[in-house]
């Protein structure tokens, strides 16, 4: 039988290395920093998610081993049986005090958190209205409820407004978006969102993966930037970015909710929740960005000193403030060959392309880190001029 199946696994695979869309994983000798050795090489790793270069601080590194030693290595069970720790209870209470909930729950992933959320909490009678570039997990997630379910254009709120209007007669209506967009590194108009839930009775749900931590004032994510703290009533989370870089994924929310979740949740009740040593180092990770705001603003300056340097250099950029850049290109197959340049040239980037990102908006998605030093900066800013050089003009790209 797998003959047959082979044969057409295989077609499909060609399929996609003929469109330029294979996904090739590049392995990296020793942790992750600002600079990691691929292939025997050392180059300067521009494509992380470790926002406040905490992935490999050694207080954090301590704490995971502590917690090693103190707690054990696995929970070998879930949590209502017999796999919730005192840490894992810490762990919670923390990120509620840290972000102003009632309560938070944990999950293996964010990924497991906004898929153990709709299915839950939103049933036949009721409408979930999303923005169409919201994450893949939320996507999933919208899937697994039996809700109606309606979309709006990114960050439109006049199409918002219009699908609230059509989801008028739902019981429970709920909007739901991105706190950060990571293709593009926007961020969405929270404060009219919460408005507009306010007018027609809505929840407002955040995946503030790609925020919190660091954007806001004190780190506590978009509601604080966008100064809507209290009125957002559900927001899901990563440890895997900002906070550590390890794994692990969090709802915070209103108490009820996050009982009924504790009740239903299926990614909760029937998976192992994190492993000691990672809640340790997480909750670590919490008590720094508590005592300090050094590494939030560090970051802060070296987004707009990338910025800046990309600009002056005539680079195509999307606005923003977020140290998430995207620059641009616009053609696959020219942008796959900037970044192959760029590694030649020390540095460590990914291309995207459709169907990650619309047709002829390729792009290079650079993601500054508060471990990068200005002298890191500056080398691959002058990468990107030389693999410019090196594989030709690139062309605008599609307006």
């Amino acid at each position: 039988m797998y003959g047959t199946v082979r044969d057409q696994l295989r077609a499909e695979l060609d399929e996609i290395e003929a469109a330029g869309l294979t996904k090739r994983e590049r392995g990296i000798h020793g942790p992750q920093s600002s600079e990691i050795e691929v292939a025997g090489r050392e180059v300067l790793n521009f494509c992380a998610n470790n926002y406040l270069g905490l992935a490999n601080d050694p207080r954090i590194v301590a704490a995971a081993h502590t917690g090693l030693d103190e707690w054990g290595y696995g929970l070998a069970s879930v949590r209502f049986i017999c796999g919730t720790q005192e840490l894992h209870l810490e762990l919670e209470q923390r990120v509620s005090s840290f972000l102003g909930y009632d309560d938070t729950i944990l999950f293996s992933s964010c990924f497991d958190a906004n898929g153990g959320v709709f299915e839950v909490l939103f049933g036949a009678d009721d409408a979930i209205i999303s923005d169409e570039l919201n994450h893949a997990s939320i996507i999933d997630g919208i899937r697994l409820s039996k809700a109606q379910r309606y979309r709006y254009k990114n960050r439109d709120l006049a199409d918002l407004e219009a699908q609230l209007v059509a989801a008028s007669a739902a019981r429970r209506r709920v909007i739901v978006t991105d706190g950060v967009f990571s293709m593009d590194g926007y961020i969405a108009p929270l404060a009219e969102i919460c408005d507009l839930a306010d007018k027609y009775d809505a929840l407002v749900f955040v995946d503030d993966s790609h925020a919190v931590g660091f954007v806001g004032e004190h780190g506590r994510g978009t509601p604080e930037h966008c100064g809507v703290e209290g009125r957002v009533d559900i927001t899901t989370g990563t440890f895997g970015k900002a906070l550590g870089g390890a794994s692990g994924g969090y709802v915070a929310a209103r108490q009820e909710i996050v009982d009924l979740l504790r009740q239903r949740a299926r990614p909760y009740l029937f998976s192992n929740t994190l492993a000691p040593a990672i809640v340790a180092g997480t909750i670590r990770a919490l008590e720094l960005l508590a005592s300090s705001g050094e590494l939030r603003s560090r970051l802060r300056e070296n987004s707009a000193l990338f910025r800046s340097l990309m600009t002056d250099a005539s680079f195509d950029l999307l606005p923003g403030e977020h140290p998430i850049v995207p620059v641009m290109f616009g053609d696959a197959a020219l942008t796959a060959r900037m970044a192959d340049a760029l590694q030649r040239h020390g540095v460590y980037v990914t291309a995207f392309s459709f169907p990650v990102v619309p047709r002829g908006a390729a792009r290079i998605r650079v993601q500054l880190s508060a471990a990068h030093s200005e002298e890191e900066i500056r080398r691959c800013v002058a990468a990107f001029i030389a693999a410019r050089d090196e594989v030709g003009s690139p062309v605008s790209p599609v307006e």
